[in-house]
């Protein structure tokens, strides 16, 4: 995995979002994705999207991964509970966000 397979995947799920912004509806939220090393902040609020630069914000979630898994997170081949029970999925902040997460991935066609 490379920083720049990384950085096309955040702008897809970026993408994604935005063009189906119903299942953010109301949220106003920001999650830190730290992925082999590699650092992003994604902005949920107003029915948008936002990529952010890593200290753009305070996060209400930090999710630590592989690429591996969070592409099998995002394809709906790993289920966060059980991947943050096992050690593959390490989470920082308010659990309750992150369960959130998951159901809105599940409402996209992340297949990356």
């Amino acid at each position: 995995m490379t920083a720049r397979t990384l950085d096309v995947t955040m702008q897809k799920i970026e993408k994604e979002i935005n063009d189906n912004p119903e299942p953010i509806s109301g949220m106003d939220t920001v999650y830190k994705f730290e992925i082999d090393g590699e650092v992003f902040q994604m902005r949920l609020k107003d029915q948008k999207a936002e990529l952010l630069s890593e200290s753009d914000k305070q996060a209400d979630c930090t999710l630590k991964m592989s690429y591996d898994n969070f592409q099998k997170f995002l394809n709906g081949k790993l289920n966060g509970m059980t991947a943050f029970m096992t050690g593959k999925l390490k989470i920082d902040g308010d659990m309750t966000k992150a369960l959130k997460l998951e159901s809105i991935v599940k409402k996209y066609d992340l297949n990356i």
